[in-house]
């Protein structure tokens, strides 16, 4: 389904291909030889853009969103796997994402990174060329360091400064009914999405 939000409609390489049930809406750019396979999304929110270079795979139920605060680039021949979930970061060219990965705003990926099943690349961090992170291990900070899921303490000492909510949401941590404010405040959002509107075939071309 392709989805023009807040007057931007994905522009789609006439060689690249969408599967029926997988979603392209808003400011999104496919390069040639794109694949997104079925239940995909990739999504362009409120300004974000949202931009795959040639021949980028993106494999069933991945996630891909670019935020008014956050773009989302993923360079050439970069393989993004099953229910993989990337917001508002940059992936250079030649990476593998493998199934269940998470990658936060601000990320920075250099070439050829191969992030393993389940792992996670957190806030603001950034990965040399050629990292490797194991298994579910978390990747955390620049400089980098690259924790097991175990070293929980270890882990929120890096990534408590990078403050996600102000980063990502714009809302204090501290602030009064954090919650409350935070899901008002993402309702105002994503309210522009009630003006959608679906486009028939395949897409505008490049």
């Amino acid at each position: 389904m392709i989805i023009t939000h807040q007057g931007q409609t994905p522009r789609i390489d006439p060689s690249a291909w969408v599967a029926p049930d997988a979603t392209v809406c808003g400011a999104v750019t496919l390069g040639p030889g794109v694949r997104v396979m079925h239940g995909a999304r990739i999504v362009g929110e409120s300004g974000g853009r949202v931009t795959l270079g040639r021949d980028v795979i993106i494999y069933e139920n991945a996630v891909l969103r670019a935020t008014s605060r956050h773009d989302c680039r993923i360079g050439n021949y970069t393989l993004i796997g099953p229910h993989a979930h990337v917001t508002g970061a940059e992936i250079a060219d030649e990476c593998y994402l493998a199934t269940g990965v998470t990658v936060l705003p601000e990320a920075w990926l250099g070439p050829r990174c191969d992030v393993r099943v389940g792992a996670v690349v957190h806030l603001k961090t950034r990965l040399p060329e050629g990292t490797v992170v194991p298994v579910h291990w978390v990747a955390v900070g620049d400089p980098v360091e690259i924790l097991p899921p175990d070293q929980h303490d270890s882990i929120w000492a890096r990534q408590k400064p990078l403050d996600f909510p102000r980063t990502v949401f714009g809302v204090d941590r501290t602030a009064p009914d954090f919650m409350i404010t935070l899901t008002r405040k993402l309702s105002d959002d994503l309210a522009p999405h009630r003006n959608d509107i679906i486009v028939d075939g395949a897409g505008a071309g490049i």
